[in-house]
């Protein structure tokens, strides 16, 4: 059994206010964390992974198929696999929160 802290993680800034950091990885998933600063976005994307999380801090707006879904502290979102979506922080405070990725995702920052 590996354990591994996020203070001893490497943190990626994949854009403008958006860290990533990676965590455990398996064979079949992968966890990552992420911090986005207020008014920080992540651009549309797509990706072959199964993509859950929950956020712990702030609130996330995605995009998906152009509707706005809001995911609030507490709260968690399942993304299919090749869904294309984005996401942006309307708040005051950072959003905080995990991403379990299956298969595994290992490219941070994210192509």
């Amino acid at each position: 059994m590996d354990s591994i802290a996020l203070s001893n993680r490497d943190v990626a800034e994949a854009t403008d206010g958006v860290y990533l950091a990676q965590l455990a990885a398996g064979d079949r998933m992968s966890i990552q964390h992420f911090r986005i600063e207020p008014g920080a976005t992540v651009p549309e994307h797509s990706h072959e992974h199964e993509q859950t999380g929950f956020v712990y801090g702030g609130a996330l707006t995605f995009v998906v198929d152009g509707e706005e879904v809001v995911v609030g502290e507490g709260d968690s979102y399942a993304i299919p696999g090749d869904e294309p979506h984005a996401a942006e922080n309307r708040g005051d405070e950072p959003v905080l929160g995990i991403d379990v990725f299956s298969p595994p995702r290992l490219d941070v920052p994210w192509e």
